[in-house]
């Protein structure tokens, strides 16, 4: 399949940067041993398994440094690829393919290990109903892409900034005077008519009483919970408050990811997704032309 260049403009504006940063005033070293007209053709070939985020965005990085690059790819985001899989070919003239390269890799690579790691996530938790999501733990300036790959892997995206959602954290709470007031602030601050969801943050069972007891919250946020506090967490929420919805966060690993699952919880948020990811390992390979 042919991949032409993403319209979205946010990422256009975050692509070009990328390419001025690396790039600056010019490939000196492409410039001195590639001829300019030389074609030819680059292949990106997985060297591990994982799943495939960020081949339009590659495509993208290739076509911003010479529109008349061709890309053909053979996989598409979202779909397992399996290692020596060649993804992707790129055609045309070799200069700008490597001017390209290093940056159009960058997000290939970036993207495609956040992508396998909530997949390897959801994977975990089948059968529980859970969502996976991710987290503002993102590089910044690359949100709108780590984001994207986490859909990629069949996550689910939380909040995309601070004006998506009200999160009461425990630092809003400690400023507001206790988590009563910090909720009262906010629906009082928004009126009956909100369009937007609460959320509060909770870091015991005693403030887990308190936030059911409140009017106006949307989902309470169990964080750094025990299993076994968890669990009770859950059932009293579910009791008191069943339309409720109960996000659970704090040093979640694959270790530790069906056992939370398991308490009953609605969503689980992992910061790992995109704070330390590991980078799917993606070659890129070119080849002159034959006549």
């Amino acid at each position: 399949m042919r991949l032409s260049i993403l319209h979205d403009s946010t990422m256009l504006q975050r692509l070009e940067t990328a390419l001025r940063e690396d790039v600056g005033t010019g490939d000196i070293t492409t410039e001195c041993t590639v001829p300019n007209d030389l074609p030819g053709e680059g292949i990106f070939t997985a060297k591990a398994n994982g799943i495939l985020s960020g081949i339009e965005v590659a495509a993208t990085v290739f076509h911003l440094v010479d529109q008349d690059l061709v890309i053909d790819a053979r996989y598409s985001d979202g779909m397992p690829v399996l290692r020596g899989a060649e993804i992707a070919a790129v055609r045309g003239n070799l200069a700008s393919m490597l001017t390209a390269e290093r940056v159009a890799l960058n997000f290939l690579q970036r993207m495609s290990g956040i992508a396998t790691a909530a997949a390897s996530f959801m994977k975990l938790v089948e059968g529980t109903n859970v969502q996976i999501l991710d987290t503002r733990k993102t590089v910044p300036g690359l949100r709108i892409f780590d984001k994207l790959a986490v859909k990629h892997g069949r996550g689910t995206n939380h909040r995309f900034g601070l004006d998506d959602m009200v999160l009461i954290k425990d630092n809003h709470i400690a400023a507001a005077g206790g988590l009563t007031a910090a909720v009262e602030l906010v629906t009082g601050r928004l009126g009956p008519d909100r369009k937007i969801k609460v959320e509060v943050e909770v870091t015991s069972l005693n403030q887990v009483i308190e936030a059911i007891s409140c009017t106006g919250v949307d989902i309470i946020m169990l964080d750094n919970f025990s299993i076994d506090e968890m669990a009770t967490a859950v059932k009293l929420i579910r009791s008191r408050k069943p339309d409720v919805k109960i996000e659970a966060s704090g040093n979640v690993s694959e270790q530790t990811v069906r056992s939370i699952a398991e308490t009953g919880v609605d969503m689980i948020s992992v910061g790992a997704l995109t704070h330390s990811v590991r980078a799917l390992d993606i070659s890129f390979n070119i080849t002159e032309k034959k006549d």
